[in-house]
């Protein structure tokens, strides 16, 4: 994690949150559809990996990184 990427806390009430979900919560993307074309370029990680699935599950304590976005689900 660079020192220019702060994590920033994103909090759900459910189990889980779908990956593109969690995009448009954090306000990261705009749309399904940005959501859809932001995963297509690679540059999308869940806890170092990359993840072009929009329905991926996510849970608490997973980190997404997202060009200069760093999100943690809580």
């Amino acid at each position: 994690m660079g020192a220019d990427r702060l994590v920033r806390d994103v909090g759900i009430s459910d189990e889980a949150i779908r990956l593109g979900q969690l995009l448009k919560l954090a306000g990261v993307v705009q749309s399904g559809g940005e959501v859809k074309a932001v995963l297509e370029t690679g540059i999308v990680r869940v806890n170092g990996e990359v993840e072009t699935r929009r329905g991926r599950q996510l849970h608490r304590g997973d980190v997404i990184a997202v060009e200069r976005h760093q999100l943690r689900v809580v």
